[in-house]
């Protein structure tokens, strides 16, 4: 059983993860041109010193889908969740990890 934090506590403190730090996500989605500047657009909403120089392509081997591993600067878990629901809630987006 886990305990609520207490009032006035850090919340950075209550992750496995480290705040600040480069954290990589994986998106999944269909491979259209409308996909990438997607991802990007979503990952600068929530991280605005966002680089996309440093995306990861990884075409399916059918050629229907591509991954896209992302990494941004994770600053809280809010921050993290929100970015995840922004980018699973996309309809070209099929996975986010």
């Amino acid at each position: 059983m886990t305990s609520a934090p207490t009032p006035g506590s850090d919340p950075r403190k209550d992750s496995l993860i480290e705040y600040p730090c480069l954290f990589p996500i994986k998106v999944m989605g269909l491979k259209v041109e409308a996909l990438l500047p997607a991802v990007i657009e979503t990952a600068r909403q929530h991280d605005p010193a966002f680089d996309a120089e440093r995306i990861e392509l990884r075409e399916s081997r059918g050629g229907n889908y591509l991954g896209v591993t992302i990494h941004v600067t994770a600053t809280s878990r809010a921050q993290l969740d929100a970015l995840y629901m922004a980018l699973s809630g996309h309809p070209l987006v099929k996975v986010v990890l």
